[in-house]
């Protein structure tokens, strides 16, 4: 009688691969760091006339933070 040995834990694969490829997280970042750019870097702008809207949000906030 041979007594069965295990050297490891044996895997199972399930026949799916969950691996994201590199631009599936590259991508989504450039977009929002694009996004947010666009959004924080418009300090000189001035909107003509009318409701501030949500440039007078991000005023607001800008000025809440500020040290």
């Amino acid at each position: 009688m041979t007594a069965r040995t295990h050297t490891g834990a044996q895997v199972r694969r399930t026949g799916v691969d969950t691996r994201l490829p590199w631009w599936a997280l590259a991508l989504p970042a450039a977009a929002f760091v694009a996004l947010f750019l666009l959004v924080t870097g418009s300090g000189d702008a001035q909107a003509m006339g009318g409701d501030p809207g949500v440039g007078g949000l991000l005023q607001h906030l800008r000025q809440t933070l500020s040290p």
